[in-house]
């Protein structure tokens, strides 16, 4: 760490920009945010990294001559990426956050307007995942020299609003930086948030035009190193003590592993705590992989998308252990899942928002901190689940697994295999190096039933916001943060039309990225949904306007795998199940770009995978002339009639 010594204030600065003797530097706002982000860094368990690694950029006039030049000035500190669209490259940035435990993140700076307007999605899903990225977006003139400027939207009651406001309510820390000064602050406020396990999410800071462009004295230290130590906060003494007792008192317990233990790096120790309790293991979507898939108290995905082993424990379960988890309805079943009158709740969470849902006992603590403690405090009693009881889940998951294998079962010459058959060919080609990337549409659902997750980080399914288009640009971030590792992007055709545009990104890095497009021509996960509340498919299929005016006609003619060769990839075209064995290991060995195109059947027979073991509650028109929408409203009521408020 070095700071600038030096003769009288008022000396010209150096070529370095250094005003002798003042132990100051003159920049501008950009120059010295830019210079101040290549300085700071995260330490956890003794290892330290960069907490912003890279910035992420797409120019117009609310930043070019801003945040732009100052990427200029900053040469090798620190590194650009050229993104394609403003939404795309917070996808990126979130997944590069959450391939790296959220001890390094990205920064991603846009114009003012709709370079702006375009990160609310990307922010809404990092914040929901309590993932970090950083935000800097240009905004209009501080001074306001000439109003309204290109792009600005105008509010006759409210002078100070831009749409860079609409960044509040997802942002976990919004800032504008109006004066040089207020960005010392601000920048500080940025980087707690950002690296703090309990508050982080997205962080705001928007930039002014003018603002971003204008020199100001900075003080030296302002820009020394500084390291922000992401502390394993240890549960309150009186508290463990009582989730020992709870735990002691079960007979039934199940743990649920949410993404806090990834995130903790404490699948070791959740190893270690299945192995000394033998208290069996179920995983939210965030959580799948903290248990490998053949460890003995793994028993899989819980909830409506979940496994019926894991399904049927909770229905009996009389404590249920959250882990690092947030409690999301599709893991709750809608508050239909844990039925059992007696049954009690134990949060670890390092966030006590989580810690206390579903009027859980709260252990607020580091995931990892938290697990070995519980360990070593039933050692103390030599406390294990009852023999009968792991008996029972073990043949449970035996009978599980016998029915992945059935929907993951494959025949050679098969045209247009189902989605399941698919994942089969590729179940039989990964290994614990692969990286797999979803968000939305049917996979998911199939995914966390059958995915056999071989690693801690090979499950990297978003379903907190479950955002079509996330996959491609957050399968850049991963392999930037994984490089030489392979990482597949898995789309349908609904989520890639949202959102193909960073295979450009790829393609422009080099990065060996796999895409694998489904095509099945049409929303197959809403389609399903739509027939099960009595909406009968609608509006769900590609297909034409037939002439009664519904959208019923011949499948549309688009040809994506045409579209992804025009943007730079490689495509591989498979139609047999021999052909996709083929495909998916050329494109694994590739050390390029490469996208694996096939179709499956319709989009009303796309899975073949076991049915959802536990409900979601989407609610069902509560009249209605049509006998499918009348139906579902009689299995909606019977559904309903079993919620209950864990109280």
């Amino acid at each position: 760490m070095t700071t600038a010594n030096g003769p009288r204030t008022g000396d010209a600065p150096g070529a370095d920009g250094n005003v002798p003797g003042t132990g100051t530097r003159r920049l501008t706002v950009a120059q010295a945010l830019i210079t101040f982000l290549s300085r700071q860094y995260t330490e956890r368990d003794g290892r330290r990294q960069r907490l912003i690694n890279a910035t992420w950029g797409i120019f117009g006039h609310g930043n070019v001559a801003g945040i732009g030049q100052a990427l200029v000035e900053s040469g090798a500190d620190m590194r650009y990426v050229q993104g394609r669209n403003e939404q795309a490259m917070v996808h990126a940035a979130v997944g590069y956050a959450r391939q790296s435990n959220r001890l390094s993140a990205h920064a991603v700076t846009t114009s003012i307007g709709p370079g702006a307007t375009n990160l609310v999605t990307g922010a809404a899903l990092a914040t929901i995942n309590r993932l970090p990225v950083l935000l800097l977006p240009g905004d209009t003139f501080a001074t306001r020299p000439a109003e309204p400027v290109l792009q600005q939207l105008e509010d006759p009651s409210q002078g100070d609003v831009s749409v860079n406001d609409a960044l509040r309510p997802v942002s976990r820390y919004f800032d504008r930086i109006s004066r040089p000064e207020a960005l010392i602050p601000a920048a500080l406020a940025a980087m707690r948030v950002l690296s703090d396990p309990a508050e982080t999410g997205a962080v705001t800071l928007a930039l002014p035009q003018d603002v971003q462009a204008e020199a100001w004295d900075w003080p030296e230290e302002f820009f020394a190193e500084r390291i922000w130590r992401v502390r394993r906060q240890a549960p309150d003494p009186a508290e463990l003590d009582a989730a020992l007792a709870l735990v002691r008192q079960s007979r039934r317990p199940l743990l649920v592993a949410g993404g806090g233990v990834h995130h903790s790096a404490a699948e070791d120790a959740l190893a270690a705590f299945a192995d000394a309790t033998g208290i069996p293991v179920a995983a939210t979507q965030a959580g799948k992989g903290a248990l490998r898939h053949d460890h003995p108290s793994d028993i899989g995905g819980i909830g409506h998308t979940g496994t019926a082993t894991a399904d049927e424990l909770a229905r009996t379960a009389d404590l249920v252990i959250g882990v690092g988890t947030r409690w999301s309805d599709f893991s709750t079943a809608s508050a239909t899942l844990f039925a059992n009158p007696a049954v009690r709740f134990l949060n670890v969470n390092v966030t006590s928002f989580d810690a206390h849902k579903l009027a859980a006992h709260p252990l607020v603590a580091d995931a990892r901190t938290a697990l070995e403690l519980l360990t070593a405090g039933l050692g103390e009693t030599a406390y294990a689940a009852d023999a009968s009881y792991v008996a029972e889940y073990s043949e449970d998951k035996e009978w599980w697994e016998e029915r992945v294998d059935a929907a993951l079962a494959t025949d050679e010459d098969l045209l247009r295999p189902t989605q399941s058959q698919i994942l089969g060919v590729l179940d039989e080609l990964v290994t614990e190096e692969d990286i797999l990337v979803n968000a939305a549409g049917s996979l998911p659902g199939d995914l966390h039933k059958l995915w056999r997750t071989r690693s801690r980080d090979q499950y990297h399914v978003e379903y907190g916001y479950s955002c079509m288009g996330y996959e491609i640009p957050a399968a850049i971030g991963v392999q930037l943060a994984a490089p030489g590792r392979p990482v597949w992007a898995l789309v349908g055709d609904g989520t890639y039309l949202m959102n193909p545009t960073e295979i450009v990104t790829a393609v422009q890095e080099r990065l060996p990225l796999k895409v694998v497009i489904i095509q099945n021509h049409g929303y197959a996960s809403i389609g399903g949904l739509s027939a099960s509340v009595g909406a009968e498919s609608f509006g769900t299929a590609y297909r034409f306007r037939a002439d009664d005016g519904t959208y019923t006609g011949a499948p549309l003619p688009v040809d994506l795998a045409a579209n992804a060769a025009s943007l730079g990839m490689r495509v591989i075209r498979a139609k047999t199940i021999r052909d996709l064995r083929e495909a998916l290991a050329e494109a694994r060995a590739a050390d390029g770009p490469t996208c694996v195109y096939v179709e499956t059947e319709t989009a009303d027979t796309v899975s073949g995978v076991p049915p959802a073991q536990a409900w979601w509650d989407v609610p069902v028109a509560e009249t209605a002339t049509r006998p499918a929408a009348v139906e579902a409203r009689e299995v909606y009521d019977r559904h309903v009639a079993a919620r209950r408020r864990h109280l």
